[in-house]
């Protein structure tokens, strides 16, 4: 009589995680698709999403991009990362999300079909618009799942950001790892209604914006920079061993603001993201397209330059460049 095949042991007594309706078994990397909406034709439009489910307990970390559809370095960030974690090793869970709004992504727009912008829809609604429903789902499956948050982001409408990383320093959880992360600028930021990340604050979910180049590219430094940080965030809360540097180059700074034209024209910047600027230096100028009439645009604080508009042509009131505000005399990133 033949013998009956000796059942598996598990290779964890760690539970198994549970999403989009599918079980991840500790030690097991599952790709899934969590279903979002259908199109008029009625196919079935579906967010992808990669589980990384570790041997051993620790944190659930999630990350997503392109929650503008548009903005296109956090999604080959997040490909890189998975390239280098085994759930074999790993400490806790890994919850990737590397296209959020599908619908944006397909339409290479930052917005929905609607013009609705997602990351003014959460916490969302089951009954609501369709980023509300897109929102929920999000809020539903991934960000209540987990206990940390990453969040990556580019500049939009032809501006084009340093690396940098968003989020409430005053938050001793959401501090430690924005140090971790270790940007060019770690940048005290407010939330704003309706985002992702307050509304995973308001639920007590510590989470990063990392913002870094400019929309529909990928660019490599931004690019570098985001899988470095995300690899020291994952080394400071155990989830993997990793080194941290011996000395944080992070520059804090408690608050920004775009320096905005004072009239419209031609727009000639003087100054490079990344540049330490001095309150009331010439940092560009604004003419006439004939060159008869130039202004000078003039930095209102002492600070670093963490985003620029790309787009020559300006009008009165648009934000040319954007300033984080430093002491006098602090040394700007390398």
């Amino acid at each position: 009589m033949p013998r009956k095949p000796k059942a598996r042991a598990p290779l964890s007594e760690r539970e198994p995680f549970v999403i989009a309706g599918t079980t991840v078994a500790p030690g097991e990397r599952r790709t899934l698709q969590l279903a979002a909406a259908r199109l008029p034709t009625q196919t079935q439009l579906s967010i992808p999403l990669v589980v990384v489910h570790g041997l051993q307990d620790g944190p659930r970390l999630w990350l997503s991009a392109a929650i503008h559809g548009d903005e296109l370095n956090g999604v080959e960030i997040i490909r890189r990362v998975l390239e280098t974690i085994s759930p074999l090793t790993l400490r806790g869970t890994l919850v990737a999300v590397p296209i959020v709004n599908v619908f944006g992504f397909l339409e290479q727009s930052r917005y929905l079909p609607d013009r609705r912008d997602l990351n003014r829809s959460f916490p969302g609604s089951r009954r609501g618009s369709l980023a509300a429903r897109l929102a929920r789902l999000f809020m539903d499956e991934v960000v209540l799942r987990s206990t940390h948050g990453i969040d990556l982001h580019t500049g939009s409408n032809h501006r084009r950001n340093l690396p940098q990383v968003r989020a409430d320093l005053d938050d001793e959880v959401t501090r430690g790892t924005a140090e971790a992360f270790g940007a060019p600028v770690t940048l005290h930021a407010r939330m704003r209604d309706g985002s992702l990340r307050s509304a995973a604050a308001d639920r007590g979910i510590p989470v990063l914006l990392y913002e870094a180049g400019q929309a529909l590219r990928f660019e490599r430094g931004p690019i570098e920079t985001g899988v470095e940080g995300i690899r020291q965030v994952m080394g400071y809360l155990g989830m993997i061993e990793r080194q941290p540097p011996d000395q944080s180059t992070s520059m804090v700074a408690t608050r920004s603001a775009w320096v905005r034209a004072r009239r419209s024209g031609l727009l000639r910047v003087d100054v490079q993201l990344g540049d330490v600027v001095r309150k009331g230096q010439r940092i560009g100028t604004i003419a006439d397209a004939l060159g008869e009439s130039t202004v000078a645009v003039r930095a209102p604080f002492d600070g670093v330059v963490i985003g620029e508009s790309r787009n020559p042509v300006v009008h009165q009131g648009d934000g040319i460049l954007h300033l984080a505000e430093t002491a006098v005399g602090e040394p700007g990133p390398e």
